[in-house]
């Protein structure tokens, strides 16, 4: 695109460029669908405004079969199995995990912001099932972040995530 003055001597143009502006890509796994219909609309309703700020996917993956047969040890191999599919090499992997670090929102606020600063596409925040995680997803992780030490269940789990998600990005947007 060029932009003309005719009012300067010799009508000078200047070419423009338009900036690819990069966006970090964000994504919640989570195992197993949401089963409470009033936890699913406020999902949906955080879903809607999180992609108002940048882009977001929340992939449910499916649950593993015949689960009363199998130890924890196994379920927690099966679904790091699935999750770790899912996980690219240049993504940073963050767990939602009991044992990591405790941010206010601001602070969140400003991981989020390292993060898109680094340069990073893909940012992938994983919610692991009942037993937690298989030392392989621990190994693959980047960072764990926990989102209170109190215990709540997997499915409303998501909600908190995704509200805190929104309050973040939407403080680095000064609303």
């Amino acid at each position: 695109m060029a932009l003309c003055i005719p009012e300067i001597e010799g009508n000078i143009c200047f070419i423009i460029f338009a900036q690819k502006k990069i966006i970090l890509k964000i994504k919640l796994l989570v195992i197993g669908k949401t089963d409470e219909k009033s936890l699913e609309d406020l999902i949906q309703k955080y879903l809607i405004r999180i992609r108002g700020f940048t882009a977001f996917e929340l992939k449910f993956l499916p649950d593993i079969k015949n689960t009363k047969n199998m130890s924890e040890a196994l379920q927690k191999e099966q679904e790091g199995k699935r999750l770790l599919n899912e996980i690219s090499p240049g993504d940073k992997l963050v767990l939602l995990d009991e044992k990591g670090q405790e941010f206010n929102s601001e602070k969140f606020a400003g991981f989020l912001q390292k993060q898109m600063n680094t340069g990073l596409k893909n940012l992938i925040f994983v919610i692991g099932g009942p037993y937690g995680f298989s030392e392989a997803v621990y190994k693959r992780s980047d960072f764990k972040i926990a989102l209170s030490q109190m215990t709540f269940s997997h499915q409303l789990v998501r909600l908190i995530f995704m509200e805190q998600l929104y309050r973040g990005l939407a403080i680095l947007n000064h609303h």
